[in-house]
């Protein structure tokens, strides 16, 4: 802990409410297209249930790399289908606006007040998988005092790829064992602390709500594991002046 200098963090479910977020931007698409039959929070689950896939057929080498966006906007249409809403009966503008939820949603409670204690002692920025412009938009909506953009769209790679963690710790040009990775998810962590990055988990028990299963717990001893934000900002700040 006394070595960290950089903390990095997963974004999406460690930092921000993906499923809430998605769900309240999709309600009033839903209620507009005449589809109030759909629970907005099913609507989130099936967009985001396509995220890992459509990663893996870049990851895997079967397709080149291209920003989350794009896989975000293709993974739309496939989630319109699959609920059998007419894509063709929608404006290009209103879909480019129901993409762009990815980029307006919120912190959790206790994430902008930790961050901001954290900001005067250590680098601070996403290591994720989303693109520059979302991580931007994102960090401006939820107010999340980033000073570096890093993930895939700088590495060309996603998680848990190494070289996701690899070229993200070269650009900040310091030593692995310097680069903590903050993440809600065990599998992001095991793939972090074989490229030498330090590890800290803090546990989102409602990222997938009664669906959540994998990660309710730290499945291994990673070198900080908190309760939350203000559990993390605790312990990485002691014996750090104020």
């Amino acid at each position: 802990m006394t070595q960290i200098r950089a903390l990095v963090f997963d974004v999406f479910g460690t930092v921000v409410d993906w499923r809430n977020g998605i769900a309240r931007e999709a309600a009033p698409f839903l209620k507009k297209w005449g589809r109030t039959d759909i629970d907005p929070i099913a609507f989130s689950d099936a967009w985001r249930g396509r995220y890992q896939p459509s990663m893996e057929e870049i990851r895997s080498g079967r397709r080149p790399y291209c920003r989350l966006d794009v896989l975000h906007r293709e993974n739309l249409s496939y989630v319109l289908q699959y609920f059998g809403i007419e894509e063709a009966a929608i404006s290009e503008q209103e879909l480019v606006s129901l993409n762009k939820a990815w980029h307006r949603l919120d912190a959790w409670p206790d994430v902008v007040a930790a961050l901001d204690r954290l900001k005067p002692h250590y680098i601070l920025g996403p290591l994720s998988n989303g693109n520059i412009s979302l991580m931007v938009n994102l960090a401006r909506h939820a107010k999340l005092p980033w000073e570096v953009v890093l993930g895939a769209e700088i590495t060309h790679a996603y998680k848990p790829s190494p070289q996701a963690y690899l070229r993200a710790v070269e650009a900040l040009d310091l030593p692995h064992a310097e680069v903590c990775l903050v993440a809600a998810h065990n599998s992001d962590l095991r793939a972090a602390r074989s490229c030498g990055l330090s590890t800290a988990f803090v546990p989102r028990p409602d990222e997938y709500g009664s669906h959540e299963k994998a990660d309710l717990k730290a499945d291994s001893e990673w070198d900080v594991i908190a309760t939350d934000f203000t559990d993390l900002a605790d312990q990485l700040l002691v014996g750090k002046s104020a």
